[in-house]
This record gives C-alpha cells, structure tokens and sequence, in this order.
C-alpha cells in the first residue's frame, strides 16, 4: 500500500507537462460570462449568507470568535478530505462544518442544510486560488492509504443499469457532449457548484450523488463512505491544481 500515494502524486505531476484543465474551462460563454459578472452571479447571495454565518454567535460562539478570519482556514481547505480524530473515517469540510454548527442546536442540521452549504461557499471563496496539497496526516497514514485505494477503485468500477465507470466519461470522453453538458475531465477544483438546475449551491457529496443517479446505480446515502473515498480520490488526482470555486454551472 505505501506505493499508492506517491505513485498516484508522480501521475499528478507527470500530468502537470500538459495542461490540466478545470471544469470552469467547459462552460457555455454565457455560464463563463455570468461566473465573472460582478452583481449578476447568484452564488455571490450565498458567499454574503455565509459571511453573516460565520459571526453569528446567536447559538453561542461565533466560527469568527475561533478560528478568526476564513483565511486562516485555506490550508485545512486545500488538504480536505482527512481522516477523523477517532481514526475511523474520512471526513470533508461539510463534515467539519455540521459538527461544529451541531454542537450548539437542538434542531440539528443535515450536509445538505443551507446553513452548513452557504458556510462551505463563503470558506471555499476565502480559499481561491490556494494550489490543492493532498497528504495525509503522520499519524493516519494507513487509514488513509485505504480509503484512497477504495475512492481509486470506485472510479474505475462500472456501476449501475448503464454499467459505466466515472473513469469512461472523464478520462475517456473528455470535450464531448452528454445531452446538454459538455464531459469535463471532474477535477474537483470548482466546489461547491451553483447548479441552474438546482436554483442553489451544492457540494461535492450532492454532485456525486447525482452522477449514481445519472448511471441508473443505488445512490448512497448523505455523508457515505463511498462519496468521501471518491472525493478523495478526485482531490488526489488534481494535486497541484488551483482552486477556482465556487463557481457556476449547468
């Protein structure tokens, strides 16, 4: 297992030669030119929603109160997935974020609650332009190890009614069309995404929910295991790229 991680960073790398391209690089001109459009972008609603979210201290402490400015949270943003402090999962920057908004409430939130979702857009705002460094901790090196393993496999495996991968749409069908999308090749460097379809932002666990749903396959539930693996994986394989969410699309 120790020769999965710097083998799968060496492809990385390797791929560095030639230009990587995030899923920004695929939009419609009129997407792209929303996406750059000051006062027009809807997702500039969610990144004020979650600015106000992270100093309201009307449930006690405030996120301001701990961890200061947003800005301090670029490094944690670009290294995320990680593996929990009991050593037992992966976990994601929703995940962090519910916990600590969980903590403080009687009516408990969900992953996909648009508190826990406008906080992750004004975070991943604050965290433009940070380059991703996935490694893990020293002290869940292991754990980790086998979590990137599954989310490696999940992405070659065919699934569902259509029997597809996801690495036959976006290692082998790159720049095609799929119905009215264009195939990118889902570097994760974009998240969370403001779908026109869902008239709001989503995050990575809800876009790969999707795709399960697109591949007629058992989709998993919120939070499961297999949807931190494949982020894993994604996060891994653009290692290097710049983060260029959250952004717009389709």
């Amino acid at each position: 297992m120790k020769w999965l991680i710097p083998f799968l960073i060496a492809c990385s790398l390797c791929c560095q030669a030639e230009e990587r391209q995030s899923g920004n690089f695929f939009l419609s001109p009129d997407l792209r030119q929303l996406g750059f459009e000051k006062g027009a972008n809807p997702i500039e609603i969610w990144i004020d929603i979650g600015q106000v979210l992270w100093r309201d201290s009307s449930n006690g402490k405030s996120c301001e109160s701990c961890h200061g400015a947003m800005s301090n949270l670029k490094d944690a943003v670009r290294s995320l997935p990680q593996i929990s402090r009991d050593g037992t999962r992966l976990e994601n920057l929703e995940d962090k974020i519910l916990f600590y908004l969980n903590a403080s409430r009687e009516k408990k939130l969900t992953l996909d609650s648009d508190e826990v979702v406008a906080l992750s857009v004004a975070i991943q705002q604050n965290a433009k332009d940070s380059v991703i460094q996935m490694q893990p901790l020293l002290q869940s090196q292991r754990v980790w190890n086998e979590q990137l393993k599954a989310g490696t496999d999940l992405f070659y495996q065919r699934m569902g009614r259509m029997n597809l991968s996801c690495s036959q749409c976006h290692d082998q069908n790159i720049g095609k069309n799929l119905r009215a999308d264009v195939i990118s090749p889902a570097y994760p460097t974009g998240f969370p995404v403001y779908r026109m379809a869902w008239q709001k932002p989503g995050t990575m666990d809800r876009r790969l929910r999707a795709c399960y749903y697109g591949v007629q396959a058992k989709v998993p539930d919120v939070g499961d295991a297999e949807l931190r693996q494949l982020e894993l994986f994604l996060k891994v394989r653009a290692q290097g790229m710049v983060l260029d969410g959250p952004s717009l699309r389709r």
